[in-house]
């Protein structure tokens, strides 16, 4: 069976409803074996969306391995990256080092990376700011795609979708999130208003979420969040085990169902400020 698929945005190319997250064994030094047998497995799986960025410690060159043994997987591969540069020449030169360590002509999707402030939006957005430099990315053919993600401030985040010429966000989706709202409500809202692709991240809360002993399962999570109107969730990955967990789970359509969602709400709601930790004080 097959790992389903969304388009991406309105007219984009179709992904993998779930993805390779940049987290796990990609966010390390020094563990190159393992990290390419994870992105091999994802890739043999099926899975097509590949999460990295510049500030994942070796994610980027780990994945520039994996090209070198496997350029005929470039063409089914959705590759993307991050900048988390707030200026226009150190968001170029970026893009340049992120392309010269994976080995690439050019990204799916490039990111603006953990938008936080206002002050951040707007230095990003001025004259001399990266927006500039992502814009230019994509005219030129560097990259297909540019978007933002964030954590931290729904607001924020919200200003930027609203002002900015995106064609996705990535945004934290999960039980937590959906009971403290911003991120899955007004923002995915008006993502999908805008026809900007969603992508789902902290789903597993760094694997800070599974309780077996509360029944709440990596399966529980992702179902969660592929419920959800996203284009694709992506899970970071430490073990080919866990890929193929992963990918077995992008082939199952089932949402859940009123009586697991609620019981798993009930079970976030007392702590779900201290759960979405990434969002620092609230």
């Amino acid at each position: 069976m097959a790992i389903s698929t969304r388009l991406f945005g309105r007219t984009g190319p179709s992904v993998t409803r779930v993805g390779l997250g940049g987290e796990g064994v990609l966010r390390t030094y020094g563990r190159g074996r393992d990290a390419l047998q994870v992105i091999e497995e994802a890739a043999t799986r099926g899975i097509s969306y590949f999460d990295s960025a510049k500030a994942y410690a070796g994610s980027q060159r780990y994945y520039g391995s994996f090209y070198r043994n496997h350029q005929e997987n470039r063409s089914t591969i959705f590759q993307t990256s991050k900048s988390a540069a707030r200026e226009y020449h150190e968001a170029r030169a970026d893009l340049f080092e992120t392309l010269e360590v994976m080995g690439l002509e050019s990204l799916d999707l490039w990111q603006i990376h953990d938008l936080r402030t206002r002050r951040e939006k707007e230095e990003i957005e001025s004259s001399d700011g990266a927006l500039k430099a992502f814009i230019e990315a994509r005219d030129s053919g560097l990259t297909r795609y540019i978007g933002v993600t964030g954590h931290h401030d729904p607001e924020v985040l919200l200003a930027a979708i609203e002002s900015w010429p995106l064609d996705a966000v990535l945004l934290p989706v999960n039980p937590a999130e959906a009971i403290i709202g911003g991120f899955m409500d007004r923002v995915m809202t008006a993502a999908l208003d805008k026809g900007i692709a969603v992508i789902g991240m902290k789903v597993l809360g760094a694997r800070n979420y599974i309780a077996p002993n509360l029944g709440i399962t990596p399966e529980l999570l992702i179902r969660f969040a592929l419920s959800r109107d996203i284009t694709t969730a992506i899970v970071g990955c430490s073990s080919p085990e866990e890929v193929q967990q992963l990918a077995r789970l992008g082939e199952d359509d089932r949402s859940l169902d009123p009586l697991e969602e609620a019981r798993l709400m009930d079970l976030f709601r007392p702590q779900a400020k201290s759960l979405a930790y990434y969002r620092g004080r609230m």
